[in-house]
């Protein structure tokens, strides 16, 4: 799985509160690509959670 965060991220926190393993924000949520695996769940709940539909899911 890869995971993108595209423009346009507001960094509200949403992505971090369902998998802080994979998503840190601070000025916009980055991608701890090492963490993916065994989080793949949370990571597409993260997807779904996002307001603004940043986080893109390549399987």
């Amino acid at each position: 799985m890869k995971v993108k965060i595209e423009e346009g991220c507001i960094a509200c926190g949403a992505c971090e509160s369902f998998c802080a393993d994979v998503f840190k924000v601070e000025d916009v949520a980055t991608v701890v690509e090492a963490n993916i695996a065994g989080n793949e769940d949370a990571v597409k709940e993260a997807a779904e959670s996002c307001p603004v539909s940043v986080i893109q899911i390549e399987e």
